[in-house]
């Protein structure tokens, strides 16, 4: 039954898609002078923004992940797989959750179209999901495909490899700008860097080289470049939103176990699995500290000025505290 609905509301969305090409003028709904990039999340467009500089305002940039909504739920509107179908650049993450994706591409009218898969770019880079000691796993279901870890860009240093890629390719699109495109690259790629080797700081100079998580954990790739351990209720990927009493006990006594002072949780949390914790602790004195990993981003935030690199920044304060 769950597959044959997923067939009708494939059709049903097709032929809404199709529809709004069609009446489109000249079965566009892109201005055709400009060029038109579609991204799926806040850090694909901020990186854009950042690389066409003072030419933003000339190309159609577009957010899909605007409301807030995050990677894990988003389901695509009609409009959304329009604006697909006729862009110049798609830039996207390429995990399971984009799972929409190919359905979205078999539905393009512009055949030079370049794809971006974030995934693919990094290659041999990307982890796999994991599910370490305490963490609670997500129902066995038989075997499955593995499961890659979407996060990739909260990675500093992987951001730089995809801001370099992403560069390329707005550069092959429209060669006319390639050398304001370039070096806006280049000065970006090194303010990257210069954030990386304060993250590097922050960790040699703590005196805690672990953090722990009442939370869904979405910084595997963050932790892994700066030698950090972690603990945590939830894989980043995780669907589930409660945890068992095993898991609040194991992640209350390791609190205990390690001194730790704080317990993270994400943007947008409710925080009752990280205080279900700090209640069973011996001393019940731990603080919760919210760090950001940029999957409730909107439009609004946007205009207020919310940048990639204010949140990672943003993000150290809150690791420099924890690790003090």
């Amino acid at each position: 039954m769950n597959k044959l609905r997923k067939i009708l509301s494939y059709i049903v969305m097709t032929c809404m898609v199709l529809g709004l090409v069609a009446c489109s003028p000249s079965g566009a709904l892109k201005d055709k002078e400009k060029l038109m990039i579609v991204t799926t999340i806040f850090p694909e467009y901020d990186w854009v923004r950042e690389i066409l500089g003072d030419e933003v305002d000339n190309v159609e940039l577009i957010m899909l992940l605007d409301n807030g909504v995050d990677l894990h739920s988003f389901q695509p509107t009609a409009q959304d797989i329009a604006n697909i179908a006729v862009c110049d650049i798609f830039i996207y993450v390429g995990g399971e959750s984009d799972g929409w994706v190919d359905d979205a591409l078999a539905e393009a009218t512009n055949k030079d179209m370049k794809v971006i898969n974030l995934l693919d770019v990094l290659g041999d880079d990307v982890k796999e999901e994991e599910v370490i000691e305490g963490m609670e796993g997500e129902e066995d279901e038989g075997d499955e495909e593995v499961e890659y870890d979407e996060h990739v860009w909260l990675s500093l240093k992987n951001a730089q490899a995809l801001v370099q890629k992403i560069s390329d390719t707005i550069c092959e699109a429209d060669s006319e700008h390639k050398s304001l495109y370039e070096e806006n690259t280049s000065t970006y790629i090194e303010k990257l860097k210069s954030l990386d080797e304060e993250y590097q700081a922050v960790v040699n100079e703590g005196t805690k080289d672990t953090i722990l998580f009442g939370d869904r954990f979405p910084f595997r790739y963050m932790v892994d470049d700066y030698g950090l351990n972690y603990y945590a209720a939830f894989s980043g990927c995780s669907a589930e939103t409660e945890a068992s009493f095993e898991t609040i006990v194991f992640l209350s006594d390791k609190l205990d176990e390690l001194g730790l002072d704080y317990i993270f949780v994400i943007e947008n949390s409710n925080e009752d699995i990280a205080k279900t914790i700090i209640e069973n602790t011996k001393s019940k004195n731990q603080q919760i500290l919210k760090i950001n990993s940029m999957q409730g981003v909107t439009a609004k935030d946007v205009e207020e000025g919310v940048t990639y690199l204010s949140i990672m920044d943003n993000n150290l304060n809150v690791l420099k505290e924890a690790l003090k």
